[in-house]
């Protein structure tokens, strides 16, 4: 896959998955709302303040009246409780974050009585476009785990590559980042990946293709894999990264957008059902492909 737009048209439009949004009087949120109404996306729940909602969809001009849309009112309080609800009776199949603080989201995910909690890692998965290149490439965690430890990146590791799987990609190859390519006592990044390696090769981590440590270079470009003399079959062609830190992930993350002017979906994974959590800045279209590769990835 190239192109974010192929994720969106593999969607089923046959019958359409229902998005519920906590706090969805947020302009860019009701602006992608039209947009996936437009091409039968998926179908909206839009909870919150129903005045407020009505006079933000009127501004965007979406038509509240049209099928697959609607509204159901709750406080800024209970907002995240009722989008999370939804999706805990299969109601609704996405949880969508509106004008709500992720903490506020969150909360109401992991709630043990009507939450969304399955395992006990959630991690952020983004899947870039990026000018130049001819493939499509994964990113992971650059939003919820600060320092995971070997456990976590495991885990981490399974969400990714249950995102990918259900959007479409077989057995995808996945590099474990770190400075250099060897495993370095000094470097627990490179300690970390070597491990991670040997429990993919031990069919502890499924379905994918784990091979590292690898560099950043010679993860993602073959010329530089093969001047270090890498044999590997994820070495230059990786198609999921998993960084050691938030801050490593956080710098590639808006390096690919501000640097190599890249497009991005990303949703949460490791709960029962996929969040899009993209962030208050992001464009209707952005959210689109994260829409896209949420429903995607609720697909059973």
């Amino acid at each position: 896959m190239k192109k974010l737009d192929e994720l969106v048209d593999q969607i089923d439009r046959r019958s359409p998955k229902t998005v519920s949004v906590a706090q969805a009087a947020d302009d860019e949120v009701l602006k992608a709302v039209k947009m996936a109404r437009a091409s039968n996306l998926a179908d909206f729940f839009l909870v919150g303040d129903q005045t407020e909602i009505e006079n933000k969809s009127k501004a965007v001009g979406l038509d509240l009246s049209q099928a697959g849309i609607e509204v159901i009112h709750a406080s800024e309080k209970d907002s995240a409780q009722v989008a999370v609800k939804a999706v805990h009776s299969g109601e609704a199949h996405v949880v969508m974050k509106g004008h709500i603080d992720t903490k506020s989201l969150l909360k109401a995910v992991l709630d043990k009585e009507y939450g969304l909690r399955k395992g006990s890692v959630l991690s952020h998965v983004a899947l870039f476009e990026i000018p130049g290149r001819d493939k499509l490439i994964y990113l992971t965690d650059a939003a919820m785990n600060i320092a995971p430890s070997l456990e976590e990146k495991a885990q981490i590791i399974n969400n990714a590559v249950e995102v990918a799987t259900r959007a479409g990609w077989k057995n995808p190859k996945v590099a474990p980042l770190a400075a250099v390519e060897v495993v370095n006592p000094s470097m627990t990044a490179t300690q970390d990946a070597a491990m991670l390696t040997q429990m993919n090769r031990r069919g502890q981590l499924k379905g994918c293709i784990v091979d590292g440590p690898l560099a950043f270079d010679n993860a993602v470009d073959p010329k530089a894999a093969e001047q270090k003399g890498i044999v590997s079959e994820v070495a230059g062609q990786a198609d999921i990264l998993v960084v050691p830190s938030i801050e490593v992930a956080n710098a590639l993350y808006k390096s690919f957008i501000y640097f190599a002017n890249g497009k991005v979906a990303g949703v949460i994974s490791g709960a029962k059902a996929p969040i899009v959590l993209t962030s208050r800045a992001d464009d209707a279209e952005s959210k689109i492909y994260s829409l896209a590769l949420a429903l995607q990835a609720s697909q059973q």
